[in-house]
């Protein structure tokens, strides 16, 4: 089969000679990819800030198929099911899933990520086919009425955003600063409206997406030198009633704790990696701020966020500026690395 492959920084390459996935556990289907999509995570190897990422690895955790094969132990899927794939991995049955916090999972992996995430690398969905383990775990039908783009979004994206959201404890009549106006971003702030904010302040130094922002109602803000002042000319003195980080960087961290307000709640969805953030724990305590990081839990999360697109209260595919043949996928990743794309989607 083609599947894209990683071969160093800033070098990806379809390759034609893949072998076809097939079913190695009971537990496993065979998914026929209709749609994949890059996400920043996917820079973080593709810029080569990750040393022990593997090379041939298949990219891509972000896939919506038809279903090919099921092995005999794959419960309520079928061949010829939609579905949509979670892009963490979970067992469903440990002490962390049974509490619903599958990325804690003890067998726990993130497809075509290598072995960053768990002890086990997965091949990913910038592919023909894929092999999914804890099937009916990891994988969801897709209803009638959702889209195979909306559902794509579902299963990272639009799930992280609304962690995001969820996690930062957003209450009807806040003022919430998202920083970070990319697809989590941008999903972050919807979500921020469907949970009752007053107000969304969107941070981030693109225009391009700063502009998206503004199309979701929140009111644009440049990144920067100065950006404090501007939030507390913008929130009466006081700062953001919540902020939802959503970049990944210590400097977006430190940001977002510096225009929170005094006894607010900042909740990082940016996937962090630094192991040497100077922590401003002076003025955090003396905010007395409520700090958490979230990870999208898709498997947790898709049958809410499901009803949700149905319903027609939102509508992830905004935040799409690109549709590209899996054969472009090298020029996908370079438009998104560039900032010339807000989000791609690869078709087979």
């Amino acid at each position: 089969m083609r599947a894209l492959q990683w071969h160093g920084p800033h070098h990806v390459k379809l390759a034609e000679d893949v072998p076809d996935p097939r079913i190695e556990a009971p537990d496993d289907a065979v998914v026929r990819v209709v749609t994949s999509a890059v996400c920043g995570t996917d820079l973080h190897p593709y810029r080569g800030e990750i040393a022990s990422f593997t090379p041939g690895t298949v990219t891509g955790h972000e896939f919506t198929g038809v279903i090919e094969a099921v092995g005999p132990e794959v419960r309520g899927l079928r061949p010829g099911d939609r579905v949509l794939a979670s892009d963490v991995i979970a067992c469903g049955r440990c002490w962390y899933c049974h509490r619903g916090w599958h990325y804690q999972c003890e067998r726990v992996g993130l497809f075509g990520y290598d072995t960053v995430v768990g002890t086990t690398a997965y091949p990913g969905g910038h592919a023909e086919y894929v092999r999914v383990p804890f099937a009916d775990v990891v994988l969801s039908p897709v209803p009638d009425g959702v889209g195979d783009e909306q559902a794509l979004l579902i299963g990272d994206v639009l799930a992280t955003g609304y962690a995001g959201a969820s996690g930062g404890r957003v209450r009807p009549g806040d003022t919430v600063a998202v920083v970070g106006c990319g697809p989590v971003g941008l999903l972050a702030l919807r979500c921020a409206w469907l949970l009752g904010a007053a107000r969304v302040l969107a941070v981030d130094p693109l225009e391009s997406r700063r502009r998206l922002a503004a199309g979701q109602g929140a009111d644009p803000v440049p990144a920067g030198e100065g950006l404090a002042d501007r939030i507390r000319e913008l929130t009466g003195g006081r700062g953001a009633d919540v902020v939802l980080e959503a970049v990944g960087t210590d400097a977006s961290l430190l940001s977002a704790l510096e225009i929170v307000r005094p006894a607010g709640v900042v909740c990082a969805v940016g996937a962090h990696a630094s192991t040497a953030m100077p922590m401003p724990t002076g003025p955090a305590f003396g905010k007395e701020i409520t700090l958490r990081f979230a990870v999208g839990d898709p498997i947790r999360d898709r049958e809410a966020l499901m009803n949700l697109v149905r319903a027609g209260r939102i509508d992830p595919t905004f935040v799409i500026s690109h549709r590209l043949a899996l054969a472009e996928a090298a020029e996908a990743f370079r438009l998104f690395d560039a900032g010339e794309a807000s989000k791609v989607v690869l078709l087979p």
